[in-house]
């Protein structure tokens, strides 16, 4: 995977226009959210192809910690800062931060590392729908509205034991799911494994919205949408 492919850089701002997101959604995260068609109206940026490109501008550390504070839209663009800090916020060119970053530890630059734990770890979380999170809901008898969905990414962190990972991959080791009326907070729990060893750990943070009692045949019906939109999509 060559992350220069999903984004510009203009004027020193980076920019992900609604093809290159889209891309990204469906070739790389597998990823078939309606929200990152390129037709949608309400558009918006993968978060995971954001943590990708901070990983890309700024290296990937030991101790990192991501945390979302809004959608990036069609036509913002990114400014990412010069200085290498611990802590970093990523702002759009409406003026409005995009993202939080807080980071420590060792840090790599190598961009082979950095892609295959980006793709690792896209893939994971492109598994969350439908194959851990609906049978999550099912558990807690509440469910997302079929009409209009909401599943928002809210952070995500990790931690390494080392940076020398060839060949990562992510396995799930725990869920959290808890309840506050029609909103519901996600924690998915994972380690990190380089040819069988634990090299590292995390969770990734996710809010879902508009929940409402469960109902088999809805929600049926939302999979198998999301699964018939996999099956049409042509890689070219």
């Amino acid at each position: 995977m060559i992350l220069e492919n999903y984004y510009t850089i203009e004027h020193n701002k980076i920019k992900v226009s609604r093809q290159q997101a889209s891309d990204f959604a469906k070739k790389i995260a597998n990823d078939f959210n309606p929200l990152h068609d390129t037709d949608s109206k309400r558009f918006c940026v993968p978060g995971d192809l954001l943590f990708g490109l901070v990983l890309d501008q700024y290296g990937l550390s030991k101790n990192m910690r991501f945390v979302f504070a809004g959608m990036v839209g069609d036509g913002i663009e990114l400014h990412f800062p010069d200085n290498i800090d611990d802590t970093l916020s990523i702002s759009g060119s409406n003026g409005k931060d995009y993202l939080h970053i807080e980071r420590s530890g060792e840090t790599t630059h190598d961009k082979k590392a950095i892609s295959s734990l980006v793709q690792s770890y896209v893939a994971f979380s492109g598994h969350a729908f439908p194959y851990i999170l609906v049978p999550l809901m099912e558990a807690h008898h509440v469910m997302i509205n079929p009409t209009r969905p909401l599943i928002i990414y809210e952070n995500m962190e990790i931690h390494l034991d080392r940076l020398d990972l060839p060949d990562p991959e992510l396995k799930l080791s725990g869920t959290c799911f808890n309840m506050a009326g029609k909103r519901g907070e996600v924690q998915l729990k994972f380690t990190l494994l380089d040819d069988g060893e634990i090299v590292g750990k995390g969770t990734k943070n996710m809010v879902l919205g508009g929940l409402r009692p469960f109902d088999a045949e809805k929600m049926h019906g939302i999979v198998d949408d999301y699964l018939q939109r996999q099956k049409r999509f042509s890689p070219d």
